[in-house]
């Protein structure tokens, strides 16, 4: 992937001479303020639901959510340096890292800026619990100020000084993760155009990755394309490195390697990136290396990803029970069920969300019950290996949940070679 060169026209000149698609600056026409203004509203509906004096946001996904505001994502997940405070009528105020309130002044989800209060011991050392006395000061006095009456205050996450002052204060904590699950996991038209679009700069990514996919190529490389394509085309980052090849296909869960693709290998990933708006663009593909003929196990384990993926993409529409949907979903051979994958779909959105369908080996421990709605986006997994077996297949497709079924959401095409 060394050396690149941007020319005149846009494209991006590689140093073997190929071309990859033109630059993206300007993504398309979304309405972003009114994604905004969607998203706020399906929060406070839940705040209402609840009974809520207001929440407070630390979650970087959450925070973004449900103000369009973001700075330093990815550091903020393990850095509770910045977060909102939002009440069920308003306000909506930001409290972010000191100097960064200019990147939040366009946005008319934002009420008011404050400078975030932090305790953790590598910035107040000694001095944590003074500062997060003073923290949990500050969010008492909005709950009474709106909330009245009412102390109950949603958190999505808490670490245990803060928490401890706030409760000493005589302010209700509740868990907060439900309130913002539900309200993400039904998205609006906009948001799926939105979505549309991510999903496409990862189609993109995809098909300069496997250009390059022959034999000699590390694994690393091959997710340094796909990484670097998202990038370049508006994306943001990954949240896993799941790209792996022969081996180290079976089990699934393994992280990329140094290996070197080798002839008749099978390559397979999840891309797992956020692309464009944030949004969680999550599709797997799995692909043959080099010009020989897939072999007869090949063909077999993609055969079946294929089937069990596109029997349950069929079963999804509004009014579909999640139990249900594992009672009637494909029924996979025995010797793929220890090697199963997590789940059998689960929501999409700017992470990984709410809803999760269990196997039904797994209900018992883990399920619940629920109902898949329209505008619900959807991810359908699927992952065939044996225990001991050389190799592994991973697909995966997002679709959407309209009045007559699902739509899938990523054009990139699946393998006719394993037919």
């Amino acid at each position: 992937m060394a050396d690149s060169r941007y020319a005149d026209d846009g494209k991006v000149r590689m140093s073997d001479g190929s071309e990859t698609a033109t630059v993206v600056s300007n993504p398309p026409g979304i309405d972003e303020k009114s994604v905004r203004a969607y998203r706020l509203e399906r929060v406070m509906a839940q705040l209402v639901r609840h009974d809520l004096a207001g929440i407070v946001l630390f979650d970087p996904i959450n925070v973004r959510y449900a103000t369009g505001s973001r700075n330093m994502q990815v550091w903020a997940m393990h850095n509770a340096m910045r977060y909102a405070f939002i009440a069920p009528d308003g306000p909506v105020i930001l409290f972010d890292y000191p100097g960064s309130s200019h990147l939040s002044d366009h946005l008319e989800t934002v009420d008011e800026q404050r400078p975030a209060i932090g305790w953790d011991f590598y910035g107040r050392g000694a001095r944590n619990e003074e500062h997060a006395e003073r923290w949990a000061a500050e969010i008492a006095d909005l709950v009474a100020r709106h909330g009245g009456e009412n102390k109950r205050l949603a958190m999505d996450r808490a670490d245990l000084l803060p928490l401890r002052a706030l409760m000493s204060r005589g302010v209700d904590v509740v868990d907060g993760k439900g309130v913002m699950e539900i309200a993400r996991s039904v998205k609006s038209d906009e948001e799926i155009r939105a979505m549309r679009y991510s999903i496409d700069v990862c189609a993109r990514s995809m098909t300069r990755m496997r250009e390059v996919l022959k034999p000699g190529v590390r694994e690393s490389e091959m997710l340094a394309i796909l990484m670097y394509e998202n990038v370049r085309l508006g994306g943001e980052y990954p949240e896993t490195r799941l790209l792996t090849s022969g081996p180290r296909t079976n089990p699934w869960l393994q992280e990329t390697s140094d290996r070197t693709l080798e002839p008749g290998d099978l390559v397979a990933f999840d891309t797992d990136l956020v692309g464009p708006f944030g949004f969680f663009t999550d599709v797997s593909r799995t692909w043959l290396v080099g010009e020989d003929k897939p072999s007869d196990e090949q063909r077999r384990l993609y055969t079946l990803a294929r089937e069990q993926l596109e029997q349950n993409a069929e079963l999804l529409k509004p009014g579909l029970g999640f139990l249900e949907m594992t009672e009637k979903s494909w029924k996979m051979p025995d010797a793929y069920v220890p090697n199963r994958y997590a789940e059998i779909v689960h929501g999409a959105g700017m992470a990984a969300e709410y809803p999760l369908v269990f196997y039904p080996e797994d209900v018992e421990a883990f399920g619940y019950d629920g109902v898949f709605e329209e505008n619900m986006v959807i991810c359908v997994e699927s992952y065939i290996g044996a225990v001991g077996g050389r190799e592994g297949v991973k697909l995966e497709q997002p679709v959407v949940i309209t009045r007559d079924g699902s739509q899938p959401l990523c054009t990139y095409p699946f393998e006719d070679q394993f037919h």
